[in-house]
């Protein structure tokens, strides 16, 4: 079936129901950013396969809304699909809401897949549609006409001993239920799957690059609920599991399990990270506290056992990222490399390491014109060749069984523009601002993303993307709550948070310029004008300093980029051979 008959199928459903607009968010139930195949409904319906984006479809419009990360992509997947292109202006905004309210008439119907709206989401459309006459229903009109719809995945789980985490399941169970009673709440209900993880110590296969198992968990202030597919535990481990308070049911008996709650209790659900059908089982006479999962904030402060196995993840990274830049630059011109073959590279580099599980997300191999698309993902029809010339972006990242990376370096290959030269110093100045800044406690994401963008708005350049995300361990690349972009989202930095800084120049047609580090909230000074943090460098790889334009660069942040690579060659070069090491040498000597 082609995306317009598809599209047909849909609207003949539509018109049949009495429905004027369907819309299709990209999410699961577990309203997950990375998804199963099962849930993969916008690439289904239209075609589009980037990560955010939303489809709306009414009886004589289709549209898909994305961010302008995905113009290009976008333009070329949704060709003969139907579906228009829709550019959001902010990310992640709804901006297909006020779209449908200018267009729909009072006393229509608006229907989506409840399961597939987060609580938020839902909430945001009943309140913005019920305000001009429009309803909204629950309806699902993808099942009917997928056929071979990819099944739920079945891979098997494990668990992470305490030793390997730092903390214990029942520790972790306290401390959400010290929430709970702070709260004010006998009930939590958990869908978030990186959330899931991490409290109960478990991991698997089930999402390509997150390594995470589809489940929700139902806790009490004396009971805890697993809810997942049984087989997918060995006996032993359920046995574990039941010896740190915890029951493991089917991973479909979590409606029931909502229906039931008993009569006037309270339930805490984060409105975020739990879908609108849930949310609607829930009984009348049970109230409802929606706030943050208690588990969200404690995961993103890692312990000590935490940081110190992701500092080695980091040095493993650091080698094959080394060996990686050191085979790029010795075989360019020598041998045919493509954008797709040097992934696979880079990825046979991170295979060699010890602990190495996978890639922890789809590597972004942008040649020239592009690395102008901040999330280019290379085909067999886009596979460009790497030449001795221009730009060559590279972002990719590893998860080990001690950790989760995520590095971008931008490689000069030669015969640089200026225009290339000025902008990949003015990025890598943005890096180093952002790397290096010293804050006051209660500082959060907005201020430091404008230190950061700082450097190339001096020149009136800007990026549309944010500038730092949230890390996991041995988990999800992308984390919260913290997140470093314009939105000024409520949450300060604190010590323990691994965070992204990767600030970038896009250019389309062009180039496209991006170097990022992860970093650690430390504690830095306390004085008379309070506690001040600032970061540690998590990252540990050469940034190139071949086209730096030295003059742009003030003495503090040379002082800094000198000081970086001085510190990458002294924890590398005892991991190399004397042949690597010496490239090495070369490639992080002092401007």
């Amino acid at each position: 079936m082609t995306y317009s008959e598809k599209l047909t199928e849909i609207r003949k459903q539509m018109k049949a129901d009495g429905i004027h607009a369907y819309i299709i968010p990209s999410a699961d139930p577990h309203i997950s950013e990375y998804l199963p195949n099962h849930y993969k409904c916008i690439p289904f319906v239209s075609g589009f396969r980037g990560s955010a984006g939303t489809l709306v479809i009414t009886h004589d419009h289709a549209g898909l809304w994305t961010d302008f990360r995905y113009f290009e992509q976008a333009e070329d997947e949704l060709k003969g699909s139907g579906f228009e292109l829709m550019k959001q202006k902010i990310q992640h905004a709804p901006e297909y809401i006020q779209w449908l309210t200018e267009r729909l008439e009072k006393g229509a119907v608006v229907a989506a897949d409840d399961k597939l709206l987060s609580v938020l989401l839902g909430d945001l459309l009943t309140q913005k549609f019920s305000a001009k006459g429009i309803s909204l229903t629950s309806k699902d009109y993808l099942s009917s006409i997928w056929k071979n719809r990819p099944a739920l995945p079945t891979e098997k789980a494990f668990l992470i001993e305490d030793r390997h985490v730092g903390q214990s399941v029942n520790s972790k169970l306290e401390q959400v239920r010290a929430t709970l009673r702070q709260q004010g709440a006998s009930h939590h209900l958990i869908s978030s799957l990186d959330d899931l993880a991490w409290l109960f110590n478990i991991r698997g296969k089930d999402v390509s690059y997150n390594p995470v198992v589809l489940s929700f968990a139902l806790i009490s202030l004396e009971t805890a609920t697993l809810f997942v597919d049984t087989d997918k535990l060995t006996t032993e481990e359920k046995d574990i599991l039941s010896d740190s308070g915890v029951t493991i049911a089917p991973y479909d008996a979590i409606e029931e399990a909502l229906l039931t709650i008993p009569l006037n209790s309270s339930i805490l659900i984060d409105p975020r990270r739990n879908c609108f059908a849930f949310y609607k089982l829930i009984p009348e006479s049970v109230l409802i506290i929606k706030e943050t999962n208690p588990t969200t904030n404690s995961k993103a402060i890692k312990n000590e056992t935490e940081l110190s196995n992701t500092r080695t993840s980091m040095l493993k990274d650091g080698v094959a990222i080394t060996r990686f830049l050191k085979w790029l630059s010795e075989n360019v011109g020598e041998t045919t490399i493509t954008e797709l073959s040097a992934a696979a590279k880079l990825r046979s580099f991170r295979e060699q390491q010890d602990g190495f599980v996978g890639d922890s997300f789809n590597t972004i191999s942008a040649y020239q014109a592009h690395g102008a698309l901040p999330h280019y993902k290379a085909s067999e029809e886009s596979n460009a060749e790497v030449k001795e010339a221009g730009l060559f972006l590279v972002d990719s990242g590893g998860q080990y069984f001690y950790g989760t990376t995520d590095i971008t370096r931008t490689i000069p290959m030669g015969n640089q523009t200026e225009e290339e030269c000025i902008d990949y110093t003015l990025v890598l100045k943005g890096m180093i601002e952002g790397c290096k800044v010293r804050f006051p406690k209660g500082t959060c994401g907005y201020q430091i993303d404008a230190i950061t963008r700082k450097p190339l708005w001096e020149h009136a350049i800007n990026f549309g993307h944010g500038t730092g995300h949230g890390v996991g361990y041995f988990l999800n690349v992308h984390e919260g709550p913290q997140v470093i972009n314009p939105t000024p989202t409520p949450v300060a930095m604190e010590p323990g948070m691994i965070t992204s800084i990767e600030p970038g120049i896009y250019r389309p047609g062009k180039h496209g310029i991006r170097i990022e580090n992860l970093v650690n909230t430390i504690k830095d000074v306390s004085n008379d004008f309070g506690e001040f943090y600032t970061f540690e460098c998590l990252t540990i790889a050469p940034i190139s300093t071949k086209i730096v334009r030295k003059d742009l660069l003030e003495q503090s942040q040379i002082d800094w980029l000198n000081n970086y690579n001085k510190v990458v060659f002294e924890k590398l070069s005892p991991l190399l051979t004397s042949e690597e090491a010496a490239w090495l040498a070369i490639e992080t000597e002092a401007i």
